[in-house]
């Protein structure tokens, strides 16, 4: 997609294993491998030390600095965007209610108290729908599971009318009760029903105008109504020109009213932690609908086509994903599928061999091994005939660890982190939400998802991770590595010391040592490879190749050849704290930034901070909130003409030539459809007792033939 990533950091290089072999005493592969007369069976346990290294330079730690303050204040912006919306929002719902106040003005039967709700005799009145809409949400309708708003703060009706209750100073002097406000907020979600999408689509065209790396398309299904959307913000395009290697996609269900599928696209960070890249909505699953969110992703995302793409088992998924993204390797959900050996397999079978299958798929690191132990355990079985098995076995190279390991997946091997996802993100939403009220919580979650991220990235700025070994490499890793990824690393180099290296075969070319760890009562062996004219080391294990960070078994070939610092080429930048440090540009080349005006902040606290002092001072006394008032309405207006004078048309603007579609009507997704029932199932609805001892039904335990036959 043309996209470039420029650091702007230089990062202080460490001694490649190439370069240390022009130094002699220094740990060289190929000079100890020349000078040393190796045997076979002959075991290694030799360590020395070199003095500690320096670790970064001074303005290599400034200037990582001044990116996690750059990072903390776009958070800062994200949340103070959310009470722009609100604002948005109150507006557009009084135009649609001028209309209706204009009808109601004559009648008498309504006097409002200075709070702007009815007094005390007109409480029960038909017209309190017409009356000015408050509330501690700022107005922002949300439906509820009773048809009533909520605030996107998700607080009650009862406890809103405790804040009214300390702020007017009694429950006498707020105006109104308790049902005023459930008839209020009723009124206004229904005034606004027919205009989600319109608040949408002026939702992303403001976030479009403020930052030019906001990206959205919205579609129609023909007959001008709303059917599929994807948006994606600067910051997680930019954090995908990073993280590209790697990508989680998973849909859920129940975030909205009308049942459309929440589809986000999911990465990994350099803390191991969970990211959003982009967001769709889909009015149906279909192949179709998949190849256009992936094609859509593509556009919007620096960085082309990502490299992995973990998904569970779906076929329109797995056809979109070869059209859509034909160099990515797919690999399915593990979960998914090994937790299906219990339904799809015979009882009896399964409660004998299952321990079988697990060994067979995560204890092996060879292919031949696995199809070797596979076929062991189908025959003994009696399952070689067996369709779901041979499906999966003819699947293999998308999900079991022998095949896949070979490709980097951040150490996942299944959609784990989007089911954890799904459930984050539905602590703040509701499937009777509108979309705008689903975008409104969306962002407040993703802003405390992001927030986690700062904290992480503000601690390896200032902090240094304590070191449990003291080892050269292991202070290195230290200055180098996120504190999450350098604990994984220090695990394994404690382990390594439990390594114990034999010389299995060596030739001109390279030289292959088993590498052998004892681990609960089983000495499990890996086999480590070292080729001399590259000056690279592999492991069957395929941990560096699958997670990114170098093994136990390597790591103790690098004590043997008394490696103390970790080569260059074995430290892989996505897990650096500098991940993030660089330039990421779209496909025309341009930039890509998180903030638009960085600015916007200081501006907004002064102000903030002014107006609060106006207020206080304002309160000592009526003729000071009566002059008030005067000025902020007369200042109300004349920004009222600024805003909508010269800017009537630009983007993002409310006006009456823009063209909005309709609300979607509600879909029914296949993956709310009822699951297919077997038999077994069929059988516990009914109540028929099932064995759990020989797993027939008719009997239960207590009475089953195998246990009581003599």
């Amino acid at each position: 997609m043309g996209t470039e990533v420029q650091s702007k950091m230089y990062l202080p290089g460490y001694y490649s294993v190439q370069k240390l072999s022009s130094n002699v005493g220094h740990g060289s592969w190929s000079l100890l491998h020349e000078n040393k007369n190796l045997k076979n069976g002959q075991q290694y346990e030799l360590f020395l030390t070199r003095p500690i290294m320096d670790g970064f330079h001074g303005r290599d730690k400034e200037q990582m600095r001044q990116t996690i303050l750059k990072h903390e204040s776009v958070f800062r912006h994200q949340l103070n965007e959310l009470h722009r919306l609100y604002k948005r929002q109150k507006d557009l719902m009084n135009e649609i209610k001028s209309k209706e106040l204009l009808k109601h003005q004559k009648v008498a039967g309504t006097s409002l108290s200075s709070s702007g709700f009815p007094n005390e005799d007109d409480r029960n009145s038909r017209h309190n729908s017409n009356l000015p809409f408050v509330d501690s949400s700022f107005g922002r309708p949300c439906t509820s599971s009773t048809g009533i708003s909520q605030s996107p703060f998700n607080i009650p009706i009862h406890q809103k009318v405790s804040i009214f209750e300390v702020q007017s100073g009694g429950m006498d002097k707020i105006g109104f009760i308790k049902k005023d406000i459930y008839n209020l907020e009723c009124s206004v979600n229904g005034k606004l029903r027919n205009h989600d999408v319109e608040l949408v689509t002026e939702y992303f065209m403001a976030e479009q105008k403020k930052n030019e790396g906001f990206y959205f398309k919205i579609e129609g299904d023909g007959h001008d109504r709303f059917s599929r959307c994807f948006w994606a913000d600067a910051t997680s395009r930019r954090a995908y020109g990073f993280y590209v290697d790697v990508v989680v996609f998973d849909t859920t269900f129940n975030t909205n009213r009308y049942d459309l599928t929440f589809a986000p696209m999911l990465g990994v960070n350099n803390h191991g932690q969970t990211i959003v890249l982009a967001c769709a909505f889909l009015s149906n699953e279909t192949t179709e609908s998949f190849v256009w969110m992936f094609e859509e992703f593509k556009k919007a995302m620096p960085g082309g086509e990502p490299k992995t793409i973990i998904t569970d088992q779906d076929a329109a998924m797995a056809i979109a994903i070869s059209i859509a993204f034909p160099t990515t390797f797919h690999r399915l959900c593990i979960w998914h599928i090994t937790s299906k050996f219990s339904v799809k397999l015979p009882r009896d079978a399964y409660n004998e061999y299952w321990r079988e299958f697990q060994k067979a798929i995560w204890d092996t690191d060879n292919k031949d091994e696995f199809d070797a132990k596979w076929n062991i355990v189908v025959t003994k079985a009696g399952l070689t005939d067996h369709p779901w098995l041979s499906s999966m076995f003819d699947l293999k190279e998308s999900w079991v660890p022998a095949y896949t390991r070979q490709f980097f997946a951040a150490g996942m091997s299944s959609s784990q982190r989007a089911e954890g996802s799904h459930g984050f993100f539905k602590q703040y939403i509701s499937r009777r939400n509108s979309l705008m009220d689903f975008i409104i919580r969306f962002e407040r979650a993703l802003s405390h998802q992001r927030e986690k991220e700062l904290v992480a990235d503000h601690v390896d700025a200032f902090e240094v991770a304590q070191c449990l070994l003291p080892m050269p490499m292991n202070k290195q890793m230290a200055t180098l590595y996120t504190r999450t990824m350098f604990q994984k690393f220090e695990q394994e180099l404690i382990q390594s010391t439990a390594c114990f290296l034999e010389l299995k075969t060596e030739d001109a070319c390279k030289v292959v040592f088993n590498v052998s760890e004892r681990k609960n009562w089983e000495t499990r062996v890996a086999e480590v490879v070292y080729v001399k004219d590259s000056d690279h080391a592999s492991c069957s294990c395929k941990r560096f190749e699958f997670v990114g960070i170098i093994c136990k078994h390597i790591l103790a070939l690098f004590r043997r050849d008394q490696i103390e610092y970790m080569p260059e080429k074995c430290i892989l930048k996505r897990w650096k704290k500098t991940a993030k440090c660089g330039l990421v540009s779209d496909a025309n080349g341009k930039e890509i930034k998180d903030c638009a005006d960085p600015g916007l902040l200081i501006k907004r606290s002064t102000m903030s901070r002014l107006a609060s002092d106006v207020v206080e001072d304002a309160l000592m006394s009526e003729e000071g909130c009566e002059v008030l008032s005067a000025t902020l309405k007369s200042l109300q207006v004349k920004l009222k003409l600024l805003k909508d004078g010269p800017s009537n048309n630009e983007v993002g603007g409310s006006s009456s030539q823009t063209q909005y579609m309709k609300d979607p009507k509600r879909v029914r997704c296949k993956g709310r459809s009822k699951g297919v029932t077997g038999a077994k199932e069929k059988a516990m609805k009914r109540g028929i007792r099932h064995c759990r001892e020989c797993g027939h039904i008719g009997h239960d335990r207590r009475q089953c033939p195998a246990l009581n036959t003599p």
